[in-house]
């Protein structure tokens, strides 16, 4: 595929808002298969966009996700956590806000509306589950070190394939609930699959987290990445 790609900001309305989204198209007329990237709890970050333009080097178009709107982004901790507690009060918004980003996604001329997935970081994981969770029609859905929780509305059955890259020491989903995880998955998805990397914790694919629990790993990330790869070439092909 050719690494020639053309990138440009993409405003859409997605739960009652303005969102402010990052397009990143193969060249070629396509139709494309579509990737939506969601962003850890930051927001859409320049790290986000360097993944979206990746994606499209590869084949697919790919749109980084505003789930907060208004293109909300900060690198202060606090803020960004007092903005991931507004969506985590409100998960209906947050399912609402991805599915409004699929809806832009597969209305692009150049996207394949019939082969669509969806990958995230971190909060951004858990948006993408929650996107599968709320029956959303999509093919394949990838999370890193996502935040597994479900909201109290529960789960409709899951249509994509199910991919949940897991650094096993993450305090934000431990042991019990990565399990609690699986057996949603098995009650509501056909087709899932996770993938735990031992002696590794949160954010394992940022090379500036730090802290308890956390940190990069480049083994970690190099394999889930070529593990989503695969499920991107089975299931979007």
């Amino acid at each position: 595929m050719s690494d020639a790609i053309i990138t440009k900001p993409l405003s859409y309305v997605a739960g009652g808002a303005d969102c402010h989204g990052y397009l990143a198209l193969p060249a070629g007329p396509g139709p494309h298969p579509g990737v939506l990237v969601a962003p850890a709890f930051g927001g859409l970050s320049d790290s986000d966009r360097a993944v979206a333009d990746r994606l499209a080097g590869l084949g697919y178009a790919a749109l980084g996700v505003d789930y907060y709107s208004g293109g909300a982004y900060t690198q202060d901790r606090e803020e960004a956590s007092a903005l991931m507690q507004g969506m985590q009060n409100d998960r209906p918004l947050l399912a609402a806000r991805m599915q409004g980003a699929l809806a832009a996604l597969a209305g692009q001329e150049q996207v394949d509306a019939a082969r669509l997935g969806a990958m995230g970081f971190c909060f951004g994981g858990k948006a993408v589950l929650d996107l599968a969770r709320s029956g959303a029609d999509f093919r394949a859905g990838v999370t890193f070190h996502g935040v597994y929780d479900a909201p109290a509305s529960g789960s409709q059955t899951m249509k994509p394939a199910m991919l949940i890259l897991h650094g096993w020491d993450d305090p934000l989903a431990t042991p019990e609930q990565t399990v609690a995880l699986a057996a949603e998955l098995t009650a509501h998805c056909a087709d899932w699959q996770l993938l735990g990397f031992g002696h590794t914790g949160h954010g394992f694919t940022n090379v500036n987290a730090k802290g308890p629990g956390m940190g990069y790993s480049e083994a970690a990330t190099t394999r889930g990445w070529a593990n989503m790869l695969q499920l991107f070439a089975d299931k979007l092909a």
